[in-house]
């Protein structure tokens, strides 16, 4: 998918209040921090709300796995694992305990590669949209198929053109 004309940008601010709503929600009722035994961030997007997520939840382990499936930001393709995961620890009992944390899953295409890779992993994603919902366990915000999310990592500021394209004066 390209960008769109549906934009969410997300700041800094918004983007970690809503990693944090994402580990209260994984701390939540009937899901005891002990549970978790380790991350694994699917970067690279998952590594922002990795750090926090292990922060708040006290999680020390944490892994990656480097899958590619956007290529020049701006169309989704062939998924390419470019690092595998390297934990015995983790992979033992198919990931049992392990958090797999990104930032958001649009198709669901990477989380179902990860998923073949740890069956037993709670998968979370800060965002989802409609073709990924049902690949994360947990998710924090739903957004249309069509909208093109703006990380804060990936912007700087400048001007915008408002909804309605027309522009004042």
């Amino acid at each position: 998918m390209s960008p769109s004309s549906k934009a969410f940008p997300v700041s800094w601010d918004q983007f970690h209040r809503d990693c944090k709503a994402l580990a209260w929600r994984l701390a939540g009722p009937g899901k005891e921090q002990t549970q978790w035994t380790a991350i694994v961030a699917i970067t690279r997007g998952g590594l922002v709300p990795a750090a926090i997520i292990a922060r708040e939840l006290g999680i020390r382990t944490i892994e990656t796995v480097c899958i590619a499936s956007y290529h020049e930001y701006k169309d989704q393709g062939e998924l390419d694992v470019i690092k595998g995961i390297d934990s015995a620890m983790i992979e033992a009992d198919g990931g049992k305990g392990v958090l797999v944390i990104d930032d958001l899953t649009d198709t669901g295409a990477t989380a179902r590669k990860v998923r073949e890779m740890l069956p037993n992993a709670h998968i979370a994603t800060v965002y989802a949209k409609p073709k990924g919902c049902e690949m994360a366990d947990t998710f924090i915000t739903e957004v249309s198929q069509d909208t093109w999310i703006y990380f804060p990592w990936d912007m700087e500021m400048g001007y915008v053109e408002p909804i309605s394209g027309l522009k004042d004066g």
